[in-house]
């Protein structure tokens, strides 16, 4: 047999208010709906539920023993809706945010250090990946937004907005030192082995397009995961990479990382926020997507296009 929801919702609010008057208040009901609703409950269960009198309703043994069960599972409703509710605002809200590491590094560690002096109470979970990655991750709805590297593809139910640009840098480690005393070709690099991101990565597009209109193939010796993994595997002396120039604050430039000089300048590469256009957008979602395109136009910002 299935379950009327209805019925036990408006035996729940009768026994809780113990009044088929409160109760039709309560919900905008009307009461004979309520009474006419409770009575069907009764015939289905083979049972009494409330004992009636002039004044008020109070429950039978029976319907005493069905509110036990019937009240636990109505207030846990309502304290899980309240946590949703609560969960969306600003304290103690849930903020989701997917980013790639490049984005991490040009604009949304800044952006977030003002965002938990301006919000402390919303929580913040970070996830990363690719910029395909994060683009699924915000389509499936497990983000509330993302921040990537411009993407190559078409993407459905997503708005872009362009928050800032980054440069990337050609690196090398000490054992192809020499390659940093003159300046070099994009040519000249193929002679060498080259670290990137894989294939279903902007980042691989995005360099395939620059060797391709030098009529060259990109065609990487060394894939790495994440693009937080390319220095690393530079200072191994395991090939040349590009990077964020984020990335290389703090690096002792000259000894175990050497820039290199190209004839012809990377191109800047588009920070975008991406944002849902089939769902609501949270107000702590709403917060930070001020914030990150205010800061922007920050100096901190503004000083690393």
């Amino acid at each position: 047999m299935s379950i009327n929801y209805e019925h036990y919702r408006l035996f729940y609010y009768v026994a809780k208010y113990k009044s088929f008057t409160q109760a039709a208040s309560a919900l905008m009901n009307s009461q004979p709906n309520i009474t006419r609703s409770i009575r069907n409950l009764e015939q289905e269960l083979g049972c009494a539920l409330f004992i009636r009198t002039n004044r008020q309703v109070r429950l039978t043994p029976e319907g005493e023993a069905l509110y036990r069960h019937v009240s636990i599972a109505f207030e846990q409703l309502q304290a899980g809706e309240a946590e949703l509710r609560f969960g969306k605002g600003m304290d103690g809200g849930i903020l989701r945010i997917a980013a790639t590491e490049v984005s991490l590094q040009a604009i949304v560690l800044p952006v977030l250090k003002k965002y938990r002096i301006l919000y402390p109470g919303v929580h913040i979970k970070l996830i990363n990946g690719s910029t395909p990655d994060v683009i699924a991750i915000l389509q499936n709805g497990l983000a509330d937004l993302a921040v990537a590297t411009e993407p190559a593809v078409t993407m459905e139910k997503v708005r872009k907005t362009v928050v800032c640009s980054v440069s990337e840098t050609a690196v090398c480690g000490s054992a192809f030192a020499e390659l940093a005393q003159s300046a070099l070709t994009i040519a000249d690099l193929t002679q060498y082995p080259i670290i990137s991101l894989g294939k279903q990565t902007s980042t691989f597009t995005f360099y395939s397009q620059l060797f391709s209109a030098h009529k060259l193939i990109f065609q990487p010796d060394i894939e790495a995961a994440t693009a937080d993994q390319i220095l690393p595997m530079v200072k191994a002396d395991l090939g040349i990479g590009f990077v964020c120039e984020q990335f290389l604050r703090g690096e002792d430039l000259g000894k175990t990382i050497f820039p290199l000089h190209l004839e012809t300048q990377i191109p800047p590469r588009n920070v975008c926020l991406l944002t849902p256009t089939d769902r609501l957008f949270g107000p702590a979602a709403k917060a930070l997507e001020k914030v990150l395109i205010a800061a922007a136009t920050d100096s901190y910002i503004s000083g690393h296009k």
